[in-house]
C-alpha cells in the first residue's frame, strides 16, 4: 500500500510539473507575439523633418511620368551632370536594407548608354521610427553603408547612378509611411508630386544641411 501511495503521489507532482512548464511556454509565446504584433497596430508616428536627400544649396528638379507610380519621385540635380553626386540621408535613422534590387545592368559615366538593368539597382532604405521609411535607388556603385548602421541626416549614403531599370542617372526617391508610400515632404512642404497621371516637374533647393 505505502509504495502505490508513493507512485500516486509522484505521477501526480509529474503532471503538475509538466502542467507548469506547458503554461510557462504558452505565457512566453504570447508575450513573444505582442512584443511583434502590438508595434505592428500602432498608428504611424509624426511625419519626421525630411530633407532633399541631395546637398545643401543645390536645386535640384523633382519630377513623375506615366507609369512611375503614385508618389514616386526622379531627382535631377539643375545645374551640372549627375553622375556621381553626393546622395544623403533625408533623416536620421537605422538603414534596413543596402544591397542591390533587381539587377544592376551596364550604364556607367563611361558607358552611358549601356543595357538597362532590371528593378533598382543598387538601393538603400532607411528605417526612421515610428513606421517611416525613405528609399533611395538606382545609385552608381555598392551603398556607402551597411544594414543595421545608424545614419545621421545629411549623412552621404550613396552617389547618383543609372544602375537598376533606369533610363539616365538620377536617384529615385520614396517616403513611406506604415509601408505605404505616400507625398513627399521636404522642410515640411509637400512636394506636389502625387499621381503619376501626366509628366510634370518642379524644382526645390535643398536645405539638408
Amino acid at each position: 500500500m505505502l509504495g502505490a501511495v508513493t507512485t500516486g503521489r509522484s505521477t501526480r507532482l509529474r503532471t503538475r510539473l509538466v502542467l507548469l512548464v506547458v503554461g510557462l511556454g504558452v505565457l512566453a509565446a504570447i508575450v513573444a507575439v505582442a512584443t511583434i504584433v502590438v508595434p505592428l497596430l500602432r498608428p504611424p508616428g509624426p511625419r519626421p523633418a525630411f530633407q532633399l536627400p541631395v546637398a545643401c544649396g543645390e536645386t535640384w528638379q523633382l519630377g513623375t511620368y506615366p507609369g512611375h507610380d503614385d508618389f514616386d519621385v526622379d531627382l535631377f540635380p539643375t545645374e551640372g551632370k549627375a553622375w556621381g553626386r553626393p546622395v544623403l540621408a533625408s533623416y536620421g535613422g537605422t538603414v534596413a536594407i543596402a544591397g542591390i534590387n533587381g539587377t544592376l545592368g551596364g550604364r556607367t559615366p563611361e558607358n552611358p548608354d549601356g543595357p538597362r538593368g532590371q528593378g533598382g539597382g543598387y538601393w538603400v532604405t532607411i528605417d526612421h521610427g515610428r513606421k517611416w521609411e525613405t528609399q533611395y535607388l538606382h545609385l552608381l556603385e555598392p551603398p556607402m553603408v551597411r544594414e543595421g548602421d545608424r545614419v545621421e541626416r545629411g549623412q552621404q549614403i550613396g552617389r547618383v547612378g543609372s544602375t537598376g531599370n533606369s533610363g539616365a542617372p538620377h536617384l529615385h526617391y520614396e517616403q513611406r509611411r506604415g509601408w505605404e508610400k505616400v507625398e513627399t515632404y521636404f522642410d515640411s512642404v509637400p512636394s506636389g508630386i502625387t499621381t503619376d497621371d501626366r509628366e510634370y516637374t518642379t524644382t526645390r533647393k535643398s536645405n539638408n544641411c
